[in-house]
């Protein structure tokens, strides 16, 4: 079992049921109906949305991880509840964006405090992470990574982190050039709407995976309550 901690709208947030829709799966287990997308029907959607429609629609704080030993779930949710209590929520202006070969949503301002917060969470729950195995360092593919990546793998799990990290929601995995061209004139449209609406970052989101290669989930909400600190004169 892993567990990940994550940020996604509202259950029912307009962004999170026009992604459900894209991706053809609900990370809070609600049932999706198949419908054509821009042109693109599930059957053809299915292979671009595979890796992401199984993590469900989210952005990445803390990568998914094994529970270290002597820790349990409710010490976890606990723990995240009282992280959040004391966090204030953050604006989060998205825009669609094509990265690394892959679409996803992307900060579409200054992402500094949301960096800020990426990192609190990569350390302040690092305690209940088990060590990687070497079978899970292997499939994070050390070889491919730059010496600032290779001692983040090695330090914190995962090697997007910190001065690394870049924060999106992915809506795609790999694609060659044209079907990027076709699935963003699908996208655009999609979204248009949704990403007017005002979104913020006023939770944090527990996922769990019951076992390897099973689907995400959302197991737990924890609000972000806490006060906003006043800019310094």
């Amino acid at each position: 079992m892993r567990y990940a901690i994550y940020f996604t709208p509202p259950a029912e947030h307009p962004l999170v049921l026009r992604a459900e829709e894209w991706l053809g799966r609900s990370a809070f287990g609600r049932n999706v109906l198949p419908t054509e997308i821009g042109g693109l029907t599930p059957a053809a959607r299915a292979e671009r949305v595979t890796d992401p429609a199984r993590y469900g629609f989210h952005g990445t704080l803390k990568a998914p991880f094994r529970l270290a030993e002597g820790s349990s779930e409710a010490d976890l949710i606990a723990a995240l509840d009282d992280f959040a209590a004391k966090t204030p929520r953050l604006p989060l202006p998205l825009r669609l964006s094509a990265l690394d070969g892959f679409l996803a949503l992307t900060p579409a301002g200054d992402a500094a405090a949301l960096n800020g917060l990426a990192g609190a969470v990569v350390r302040g729950f690092d305690r209940f992470r088990a060590a990687m195995t070497p079978a899970e360092r292997a499939r994070r593919r050390p070889e491919r990574l730059d010496a600032v990546q290779l001692r983040h793998l090695d330090d914190w799990g995962y090697p997007y982190v910190f001065d690394a990290f870049r924060f999106h929601m992915t809506l795609t995995g790999r694609l060659d050039a044209p079907a990027t061209e076709e699935t963003l004139a699908a996208l655009a449209p999609h979204f248009a709407e949704a990403l007017t609406a005002d979104l913020v970052i006023d939770h944090l989101a527990l996922f769990r995976e019951p076992q390897p290669g099973a689907p995400f989930s959302c197991l737990h909400l924890a609000p972000l309550t806490g006060a906003v600190r006043p800019i310094p004169a």
